[in-house]
Formats: structure tokens, C-alpha cells, sequence
């Protein structure tokens, strides 16, 4: 893999100007990111677990996708992109929020980044880039909220900080739709 840059940001999420992505992990400082969560039509969430070459959080469970944008691309663009990338299929994507996080992660690296926080629902065929995946499965949010407790070192740090806003969001998904679970994008 060539040197990839990410945009460093300030906390109002204005670019600053690019760096390359490890010396930005490697120094902790506030970069573009963003995180998908796919659900199904029953309201689980698909759960990746990263490739064993991962540079930090291999083998570990994490959300469906996230990354960081390319330097000229917007972040719902490079959201579908690595959709596409890491799991072999596209949706359609709503983001309902953002915010700032900082958390040490393996071989002396610091994520620290304003997230861009994106939702979609999707039934279908995935293919998994095994560059990027090693295997993934759809679980239910009580599931993994009572996986955190058991086990919470299976999963990444920043899937462990997102999740409880994740689990409000979907609370609130689910009592505006009068405790059924429809297709999340409707309006």
C-alpha cells in the first residue's frame, strides 16, 4: 500500500491542510474520519472483524466500515467507496452525526478524529476484501451491547466509544416508529 494522507481538521471539522496517515496516528493529531453502520430489515448491525494485517485493531470486531476521506473527496463519497471496497456492495447512506474522539490504540499509535457518522440498511450479497476483512456478521444491539461486557477487548476502541450513541440512536429510531424496526432511511 502507497502513502495515503488524511486531512487534518480543526474541532469545527475545517481542514487545515494533509498529512500522511501514519505520522498523523503516530502524533494524535484531530484528522477527517468516518464510521457506517449497516443494519438489516430486523435492525441488526453488520459487525466486521478487521484482517489480521491491519496496522492496530486486527482481528478485532469494529463497526461495518470506516476510514478516512481522500484529500478532494467528500466524506459521504468516501464513505460508500470503502463500503464497496471493504464488503463488495453499496446503499444508500444517511449521516446523523458527528464528534470528536481520541483513543490510544496498538503500536504506539493515537486515533484521534472528527467522525462522520453514517447510517444505512442493506440486504444482499457481501464479498469481503480479505486485504481488509476477515469475517463479518449481522448481530442485534442488544447482543453486542452484552458482548461489551463480557468481552470487551474483542472489539475496537472506537466501535467501544461510538456504541453507546449508536445504541441511542437506534432506541430512538425504534420508539418513533412505534417499536417496530422499518427501513431506517424513511423519513
Amino acid at each position: 500500500m502507497g502513502r495515503q494522507e488524511v486531512i487534518l481538521v480543526s474541532e469545527q471539522d475545517e481542514a487545515l491542510r494533509s498529512m500522511d496517515k501514519m505520522e498523523a496516528h503516530q502524533k494524535g493529531l484531530l484528522h477527517r474520519a468516518f464510521s457506517v453502520f449497516i443494519f438489516n430489515r430486523k435492525g441488526e448491525l453488520l459487525l466486521q472483524q478487521r484482517a489480521a494485517t491491519k496496522y492496530h485493531g486486527a482481528l478485532l470486531w469494529s463497526n461495518t466500515c470506516c476510514s478516512h476521506p481522500y484529500i478532494h473527496e467528500s466524506v459521504e463519497s468516501a464513505a460508500t467507496r470503502r463500503l464497496v471496497e471493504e464488503l463488495g456492495f453499496t446503499t444508500s447512506l444517511k449521516k446523523i452525526f458527528s464528534f470528536i474522539y481520541q483513543a490510544q490504540v496498538e503500536n504506539g499509535l493515537t486515533e484521534h478524529e472528527y467522525d462522520h457518522v453514517f447510517v444505512g440498511e442493506y440486504e444482499g450479497d457481501i464479498v469481503l476484501n480479505p486485504e481488509e476483512v476477515r469475517a463479518y456478521e449481522y448481530r442485534s444491539i442488544k447482543e453486542i451491547k452484552a458482548a461489551f461486557q463480557i468481552e470487551p477487548g474483542i472489539f475496537t476502541s472506537w466501535f467501544r466509544i461510538v456504541f453507546p450513541r449508536i445504541e441511542k440512536w437506534w432506541q430512538e429510531e425504534y420508539e418513533r416508529r412505534g417499536k417496530g424496526y422499518g427501513k431506517i432511511l424513511n423519513k
